[in-house]
């Protein structure tokens, strides 16, 4: 076998495990509908979880993950976040009003660590936590650019943060709280993550814009206002994921019915694929998460095994 050959059957696998590889969406919308659920590739809920929403004086879901265990972490108002069960269960929670607190405070952004810990990062405050299990305060630091209006945040593989905030922009600190890279930006900026390359993707909230910037400060890829080639048109963008084939999984809030909530391009701007369920999750789809292979299989699992 020629190596034409071998590339070629190399390709087809690959585009054969893609096809049918499993996918799963993780999503959490307030603005009324005040809704976790999990739904197939095509939109459909799978499973569901009912949060408070306005009774909690809670508007909009900003983070959400589903950790190794299959468990969920969510928030269900300004201050609360907890852990849940597939079978609806209670099993963690932590309220930044309550424990370890130094004044007014609101969580737009949360994730649970490999070693078990939470980190939390607290607007108003302007501080990035840790905590264990047990709600003890491991670690703090104070954020350096707009500590007063952050939303969303994620960790990066050397230990650092990068963190969006409406005021400023987006700003990565190394793991002590140093920054290390900071890029200003309009449109009150909602979601950003360091992508495999290096380089930083932004989610430009009411700015109806995402891009792709260089360590240089470069925008080396971008798209504004509407899809090329395409009917989606840009709402409020929130969250980024890389996914798997290393094509961009983009929020799309406050875009109206007529527009996919989340969509997924690749780096010739081309529409691979869509989520559209406005009658679940309405017009306020800030945060989600795509589950590809290994991770959705273990999670249908997981609820099939519930329905025994």
């Amino acid at each position: 076998m020629n190596h034409l050959s071998k590339v070629l059957i190399a390709l087809f696998c690959l585009v054969t495990f893609n096809l049918h590889a499993e996918r799963l969406v993780l999503v959490s919308a307030s603005y009324g509908k005040n809704i976790v659920a999990i739904c197939d590739k095509d939109g459909k809920a799978i499973w569901q979880y009912k949060t408070k929403g306005q009774k909690a004086g809670h508007d909009g879901h900003h983070d959400v993950q589903m950790l190794a265990n299959g468990n969920i972490l969510f928030h269900d108002s300004w201050t609360h976040i907890l852990e849940v069960t597939l079978d609806n269960k209670i099993v963690w929670e932590y309220d930044s009003s309550k424990q370890n607190n130094k004044g007014h405070v609101q969580v737009h952004a949360f994730s649970r660590l490999a070693n078990g810990n939470t980190m939390i990062v607290e607007s108003g405050i302007g501080r990035i936590i840790h905590v264990d299990k047990e709600g003890k305060l491991l670690k703090e630091f104070p954020l350096k650019r707009g500590a007063h209006n952050t939303r969303w945040a994620r960790m990066t593989k050397t230990g650092g943060y990068v963190v969006a905030s409406e005021d400023f922009g987006v700003v990565e600190y190394d793991a002590e709280g140093k920054i290390l890279w900071e890029y200003a930006i309009k449109g009150r900026v909602y979601g950003a993550r360091k992508l495999k390359n290096g380089n930083t993707f932004i989610c430009a909230g009411g700015a109806n814009r995402i891009l792709e910037v260089s360590a240089a400060k470069e925008v080396i890829w971008e798209i504004n206002k509407k899809v090329p080639n395409s009917n989606i048109e840009l709402g409020w963008m929130t969250c980024i994921q890389e996914s798997e084939a290393g094509n961009y999984i983009v929020g799309n809030c406050h875009a109206g019915p007529n527009n996919p909530q989340i969509f997924e391009v690749d780096k010739n701007k081309k529409v691979i694929w869509e989520f559209n369920n406005f009658d679940l999750v309405g017009n306020g789809l800030a945060c989600w998460e795509v589950l590809e292979g290994k991770k959705a299989t273990q999670v249908r699992k997981q609820l099939e095994a519930l329905k025994k």
